[in-house]
């Protein structure tokens, strides 16, 4: 069938990229779905940081490549082997697919599972196709998912049903940014109730982390950006307190008002100077944290 699709050529397109235009909106090719993959109507699609990675070169991949991942939609047709998902079942695509016999499947941590890294990173389904065409050429798949499209197909184990009265736009979220904000917050660090808690960058993972912060009980929420409104924002999702980074005297403050620091600072932003902020308002024998988007693992940093 003919989809329309935003495909990158080639990696590392200088910004802005309102000027240098490094998706090229094109009408493609997309196969039938085969064994145990599914064709989805993209109803939501959203864009994370880690499609951004891909355009500037800093997570490269195979060009020429149909982006996207953090998405919902409507299942069209099934290929063989589904049993589980029947057409018209709304569903959320999730970007590492897990094969279910790794290691770490097996171990109960589908998010690192080795094969879906590998394939992810091949620009193919957890099968090792592609699906999609131009012109008689394969297009790579970007993190199983190719959701800047009209319609898609993944494999099964990319999808997860959702109840139908969520809305699109919102369950797409789910997909990325709230299972990797939560999910740091949730499964990673383990944060009790009474913990204190800072969430340095205010973006799409960085409220998730909040919430999850707010669900688990934490004490101190310190909410950390540089954009008044996304600080006003965190007050009403749930932040005790919130700091403007670009403030000279923020750090002094957050240790002030934490009596010398948090016990756990989750740097979302992706930047130098806000795990630096992160760090240095982590209290003595606290961890310092970093959700990664496209791989849900983190980096820990302890003050001593």
């Amino acid at each position: 069938m003919k989809v329309k699709s935003a495909v990158l050529q080639t990696i590392g397109a200088q910004s802005p990229y309102k000027e240098s235009m490094p998706l090229l909106i094109q009408e493609l090719e997309l196969d039938p779905p085969g064994h145990e993959e599914i064709l989805v109507e993209i109803k939501a699609a959203g864009l994370c940081h880690s499609d951004l990675s891909v355009i500037n070169g800093s997570r490269p991949r195979p060009t020429p490549m149909a982006l996207g991942h953090e998405a919902a939609g409507i299942v069209v047709k099934t290929g063989e082997g589904i049993t589980d998902l029947q057409v018209g079942d709304h569903v959320v695509c999730i970007f590492v697919p897990a094969c279910g016999h790794c290691p770490p499947c097996q171990e109960g941590r589908p998010a690192l599972c080795e094969e879906g890294a590998r394939v992810n990173q091949d620009g193919t389904l957890l099968s090792g196709e592609r699906r999609l065409h131009h012109d008689q050429d394969y297009i790579y798949h970007h993190l199983g998912v190719s959701a800047f499209s009209t319609f898609a197909v993944t494999s099964r184990h990319s999808l997860v049903k959702i109840d139908p009265t969520i809305p699109f736009e919102i369950a797409a979220l789910f997909g990325c940014a709230v299972m990797t904000g939560v999910g740091a917050v949730i499964n990673t660090a383990h944060i009790k109730m009474g913990n204190s808690v800072a969430i340095v960058g205010l973006g799409g993972v960085g409220l998730s982390a909040l919430i999850g912060a707010v669900a688990a009980g934490a004490n101190d929420i310190i909410a950390v950006d540089i954009n008044p409104d996304k600080l006003a924002f965190a007050k009403e999702l749930g932040a005790t307190h919130v700091f403007n980074s670009n403030d000279s005297d923020a750090v002094t403050q957050i240790k002030k008002v934490t009596g010398g620091g948090v016990e756990y600072a989750f740097e979302t932003g992706g930047a130098v100077p806000a795990m630096q902020v992160a760090y240095n308002i982590t209290r003595r024998g606290g961890t310092t944290l970093q959700p990664d988007s496209h791989i849900r693992n983190i980096y820990s940093r302890f003050r001593r």
